[in-house]
């Protein structure tokens, strides 16, 4: 077994490592043979006539590619195994050496791969003799001879493999090396073969020397037959690889891992260290140049072919093979040795009557090997696969560019824009936004009433360019509509979306050159932002759509998006079967917003409120889903919900040692139902709360127009031991005067009034008023909307008793709650117990 290995570059000095110590054991060696029988050389004829032999029989060894390494199997092992027997130790090792060593000069093999092989040669001839001098002496060419020239061969055979798997190691890859063995022992059958041949030969030799003409005739023959089933072979792997990669091509075909699948099992297939695919630019695609190289994971953007041989084939249109068995382009081998290549093969790639690029191979693995007509028909089959692959991937990506597309501005269509907003919405910071700002161009229609649709069309294109041109580098810029375009990105936050719309507006105005007139474009430009406005890409295209068509009618022509720009009727109408079904699968949660005493900042309480995010219309604001649950008859069941979740925290606040009242918002719906007081009854003594820890908030507009018949479940709720407050007191019209007579316990103060006692004299005369007036009553007293410190300063001075509002803390999911809680409160005794105390209100 010989071997060839094309070592990387470096590669070289490790492999001395595995050289030295073969050499060293190999000299060592043949220093004690030669001491041992000075009068060696005396068997120099025979040493010829087996030098000539050995040498024959490397030049018809049959060579087999793995990696860089070329192994070839053959019938060295008969001539070797006759030497063993006939020749004195050290003439085996100096015929066998100089056999190698003039081989693999006729090669023309590097120093560094001549030394490593013609050592190993050495080493494993040294091995196997040191094997039979173990033995007796052989005496005669019986069974025992057979098992150890056998099994000295077979050494022989593990020595170069061993060597040969370590110096492939340390030059290529670990992996390289255990492929090494792999095959190596795979090919150990070929090797007992021609070991049981060797001793037929070495019998009939003894038997009478003129059998050797039989043998000789017998050797060219196994020969001729090793040769011909090699062909055969590898014609016959040849058909497999190419139909499986043609396979390979079909399935990816359409697809852009084409590359991937093509470039690497070509270079495998044609048992090559490059294999190359180009493509010519064509529109919308770019040049193509990757490369598979050998040992190399990845695809490289290079290319080893020189660009005239590359450039000659794709002019004529024709495969071009380079190198020492094409003749015919003899004329190219300089480019090759410019750029030291040994050989080439170039097929164009041809659509109809045009080449759109070429497939290429370079350097034929194995040093004595080069590419042949046989290759270029190989490798003419696998382009004409490739070619069409080609195609079938241009042709799909021509048609996904147009299914996502504008055909008119090229910019991407209402799909695109969606899915792009899809994926989007997915990946969001908590410091920014993502933005759709939608231009809408006035006066489209005008022009092409006037002038026509082609002046129409370019009016499009020329503003298309415009905003192209104009955004931000990450944004997506898309065509929506006729003469609506979209422009989505991250921003900060939507005011500062605002200030790029407005930017991008007032650099999109300016005169535009439509046929014979200059037109002065102006555009309206409605804005809507994820999260804020929506958690899908149809709401927030449709509140950006909105948002433009109010943005028409302004000075400045640019809207942001707010809800009563959309129908509320219509919104409604959409998530009506939606609540119920949220309703019954627990998809509601309950907030809880801290209450707090103004005079010593004890956190007295919290007032429930529901919350719901939509999956399509995002968080649904409170007023619409109690809306909608008041007309379609979930207002009961929604109340439940909030009730049942309020009692649950309040018994386990309870439980904690950190009691906390509760406070639930009633419709004067629910009031008129006659059962409701019932339920809360039984929802008391199920959950163990006390009633005095229950709050029940009416509005004060609602109780207004059905006073007296509310006033019933009112005086009910009441008995029960509840407390009842009028919620958003002071935007009644009879405030005053039915005060007196509702069974209630507290006022609440309707935030509208409390934010602005700080600036308005009105609003501070109302609130003054109602705290004066309920302090009169008996009354307790809650300011809603607390958000600033002299807000709170006034309310002190004023005398009201409890606040509730963003200074202290929003409304929060009860586990944010207790982490609130946690964080800004801290224990207080009092004579009724221990009351968590603000620490600062910031």
């Amino acid at each position: 077994m010989v071997d060839r290995p094309r070592a990387r570059h470096g590669g070289s000095q490790r492999s001395w490592l595995i050289t030295y110590p073969l050499g060293i054991f190999a000299v060592i060696c043949s220093v004690a043979f030669w001491i041992a029988d000075p009068d060696w050389y005396h068997s120099w004829p025979l040493g010829v006539v087996f030098f000539v032999i050995l040498l024959g029989s490397y030049r018809a060894s049959l060579s087999i590619v793995i990696w860089r390494s070329n192994f070839s199997v053959g019938l060295t092992e008969i001539p070797l195994l006759l030497a063993l027997y006939y020749l004195p130790p050290m003439m085996v090792v100096v015929s066998v050496s100089s056999a190698s060593l003039v081989h693999h000069l006729w090669l023309r093999y590097p120093a560094t791969k001549l030394s490593f092989n013609v050592a190993k040669s050495a080493a494993g001839d040294c091995a196997a003799i040191l094997l039979i001098l173990a033995f007796p002496a052989i005496t005669d060419v019986g069974p025992g001879t057979w098992a150890i020239l056998a099994a000295a061969v077979l050494v022989t055979f593990f020595v170069e493999l061993f060597s040969l798997a370590g110096v492939i190691s340390l030059v290529q890859s670990l992996r390289a090396g255990r492929d090494v063995l792999r095959d190596g022992f795979a090919s150990i059958v070929v090797t007992g073969i021609t070991i049981v041949i060797s001793l037929i030969f070495l019998v009939a030799l003894e038997s009478t020397p003129w059998s050797a003409i039989l043998l000789a005739i017998l050797i060219v023959a196994l020969g001729m037959i090793l040769q011909s089933y090699s062909e055969f072979f590898r014609r016959h792997q040849t058909l497999a690889d190419v139909y499986e990669l043609t396979q390979a091509i079909r399935d990816e075909g359409g697809r852009s891992g084409l590359p991937d699948v093509l470039l690497g099992r070509v270079r495998a297939l044609m048992q090559s260290e490059y294999a190359t695919l180009w493509l010519s630019p064509q529109g919308r695609h770019p040049e193509v140049l990757l490369t598979a190289r050998v040992e190399h994971k990845g695809l490289l953007d290079i290319g080893a072919t020189p660009d005239d041989v590359r450039r000659q084939a794709v002019e004529s249109g024709t495969a071009l093979g380079v190198g020492s068995r094409f003749p015919e382009t003899e004329s190219l081998r300089a480019s090759l040795r410019e750029t030291k290549v040994k050989d080439v093969i170039v097929i164009p790639l041809r659509s109809g009557r045009t080449t759109i690029g070429t497939l290429e191979v370079v350097n034929r693995l194995g040093q004595n090997r080069s590419f042949r007509e046989t290759d270029v028909q190989v490798l003419e089959t696998v382009a004409a696969h490739a070619a069409v692959a080609v195609e079938n991937s241009r042709l799909v990506d021509r048609l996904r560019y147009d299914a996502y597309h504008d055909r008119l501005t090229g910019l991407p269509n209402r799909r695109r824009v969606i899915d792009a907003l899809a994926e989007s919405v997915k990946v969001r910071a908590e410091d920014e936004v993502v933005a759709i700002m939608l231009f809408d161009v006035d006066g489209q229609r005008n022009v092409n009433e006037s002038m026509g649709h082609a002046a129409g069309d370019k009016l499009l294109v020329e503003t298309a360019d415009r905003i192209r041109d104009i955004a931000d580098p990450g944004a997506l810029v898309g065509r929506i509509g006729g003469d609506e375009f979209v422009v989505t990105l991250r921003a900060p936050s939507i005011d500062a979306t605002i200030e790029i719309a407005t930017r991008m507006r007032e650099r999109l105005r300016g005169p535009m050159a439509v046929g014979s007139l200059t037109l002065d474009v102006n555009t309206a430009v409605g804005v809507s932002v994820y999260p804020d406005h929506g958690s899908d890409p149809e709401s927030l295209l449709q509140r950006a759509e909105l948002a433009a068509n109010a943005a028409k009618v302004l000075p400045y022509g640019v809207q942001p998006f707010h809800p009563a720009l959309e129908s509320r009727a219509v919104r409604r109408l959409g998530i009506a079967a939606d609540l119920r079904r949220a309703l019954d699968n627990d998809q509601l949660e309950v907030y809880f917003q801290p209450k707090v005493t103004l005079a010593d900042r004890h956190v007295v309480g919290v007032e429930c409120l529901a919350r719901w995010v939509h999956p399509a219309h995002g968080e649904v604001a409170a007023e619409d889903f109690v809306a909608v649950a008041e007309h379609t008859g979930q207002l009961a069941r929604l109340t439940e919900v909030v009730l049942v979740a309020g009692l649950r925290r309040c018994k386990a606040w309870a439980a904690a040692e950190r009691p906390l009242d509760i406070a639930v918002n009633l419709s004067a719906r629910t009031l008129l139902d006659s059962r409701f007081p019932e339920l809360v009854r039984d929802l008391l003594v199920e959950h163990a709360v006390d009633p005095a820890q229950v709050t029940f908030e009416i509005s004060e507009p609602g109780m207004l127009n059905d006073i007296e018949r509310v006033l019933p479940s009112l005086y009910r709720l009441r008995d029960l031991g509840v407390r009842l407050s009028v919620d958003d007191f002071g935007t009644g019209a009879s405030s005053l005067a039915y005060l007196r007579q509702w069974p209630v316990h507290e006022v609440k103060i309707d935030d509208s009034f409390v934010q602005g006692m700080a600036t308005d004299s009105g609003d501070l005369a109302i609130v003054r008023a109602v705290i004066g007036l309920s302090r009169e009553f008996g009354l307790k007293v809650v300011a809603e909307g607390v958000e600033s410190e002299l807000t709170l300063e006034l309310l002190e001075e004023m005398g009201c008793e409890i606040g509730q509002g963003y200074l202290f803390s929003r409304p929060l999911p009860s586990e944010r709650l207790e982490a609130w809680l946690s964080a800004q409160t801290e224990p207080e005794s009092t004579p009724t117990g221990e009351v968590r105390r603000l620490r600062a209100v910031i």
